[in-house]
């Protein structure tokens, strides 16, 4: 069993217009959204052999947040940054077969495009289809003893954990 877990990094600020996108931090309620997310890893006692993550400020206050609560190593890797569905498969699936549970903490499109392919029908993924926002965790099993058989539609997407679901305050801004 594999356990593959995705986590889109908090809501970051756009206030300053000459910062690089890679240099945005978090916002006040992307910290808030980060910690109510960390809390529920927390509680549910979820734990992972490796972390990889994009090097972009936003992942990588994001995990300060989760990094608080739960271990953490992350190994940073610019390829991380804004992948496509296809790179962090093939993350994915470079992994050594020693791992069992793997988080990738990356950017969307990617993380949702790949949410999607990798998991089979179910009430989660119809949640999934509709949106992936910011600091939602989503987390697929495979039943495969290594990473490289990982395939389109071979997971079960047995978490789908969006902040506003932990805190209506953090749902939708009006």
């Amino acid at each position: 069993m594999k356990v593959l877990t995705l986590l889109r990094h908090a809501k970051s600020g756009w206030d300053d217009p000459v910062l690089r996108d890679f240099d945005r931090p978090l916002n006040p309620r992307g910290r808030r959204a980060a910690r109510t997310v960390t809390r529920e890893i927390r509680r549910l006692g979820l734990g992972f052999d490796r972390v990889l993550a994009s090097p972009a400020r936003r992942v990588i206050e994001t995990l300060e947040e989760v990094g608080q609560s739960v271990p953490l190593a992350p190994d940073y890797d610019q390829r991380l940054y804004l992948a496509s569905s296809e790179a962090l498969l093939e993350l994915a699936r470079g992994t050594k077969d020693g791992v069992d549970r793997l988080l990738l903490v990356a950017h969307n499109p990617g993380l949702e495009e790949l949410a999607l392919r990798l998991s089979g029908a179910g009430e989660l993924r119809d949640e999934l289809a509709l949106k992936y926002p910011t600091a939602t965790l989503a987390e697929l099993e495979f039943d495969v003893a290594s990473w490289r058989q990982v395939r389109d539609g071979g997971a079960i997407l047995t978490r789908f954990i969006r902040p506003r679901d932990l805190d209506p305050a953090l749902g939708p801004e009006d």
